[in-house]
């Protein structure tokens, strides 16, 4: 994906942006995945061809983008006083959304068109900016907390395994246990 299909763009960028995304997702929900073409969606959007081949290269690269704007949290994580519950709270709805068919497609869109893996490590941002609000406000409780990317290492990478690889065996005790053992050890 090229720089600026990552960057927050203002002004008219910021509208052909829009544009295009909203009509990858008209498309897609009104007449289905193979209906998206960047002839199709440039149309729907109001812009040539020729600029969404400039700012995004292909239409893997505009659907990885898209994938990536998807799978931005929208909001912080919740707040339930402790860091045990807040963390198996986030682990169990990052799970369920992942998981989710249209999580999983997310996923495979975001990476199919990521050649320089920027927009994994933008997904991955996400969720440590997840975690790292819930470590604060543990802190800030005087509780004691791990590492941001303990965190990562041992609840948000097994899960994201499972999801892409044994979709089958997962569950809100799979990711308790995760959390469990983020927070005390195996």
């Amino acid at each position: 994906m090229s720089p600026k299909a990552m960057a927050r763009p203002g002004g008219r960028s910021a509208r052909v942006q829009e544009a295009v995304h909203a009509a990858v997702r008209e498309i897609e929900a009104e007449k289905g995945r193979a209906s998206l073409t960047v002839p199709a969606v440039a149309a729907r959007a109001g812009v040539t061809p020729s600029t969404i081949y400039r700012r995004w290269g292909d239409l893997h690269e505009l659907l990885s983008d898209v994938a990536v704007e998807r799978l931005r949290p929208e909001e912080p994580p919740a707040d339930h006083g402790s860091l045990h519950t807040d963390l198996e709270s986030w682990a169990r709805q990052f799970l369920d959304e992942m998981a989710s068919p249209s999580g999983r497609a997310y996923i495979r869109d975001a990476l199919l068109g990521d050649p320089d893996g920027s927009n994994a490590g933008q997904c991955s941002a996400y969720a440590a900016d997840q975690i790292e609000v819930i470590l604060a406000r543990a802190t800030g409780r005087g509780e004691a907390v791990p590492d941001a990317e303990a965190v990562m290492d041992h609840v948000v990478a097994p899960m994201m395994y499972r999801i892409l690889f044994q979709p089958g065996r997962l569950t809100a005790s799979y990711a308790d246990h995760l959390v469990q053992a983020a927070l005390t050890g195996p």
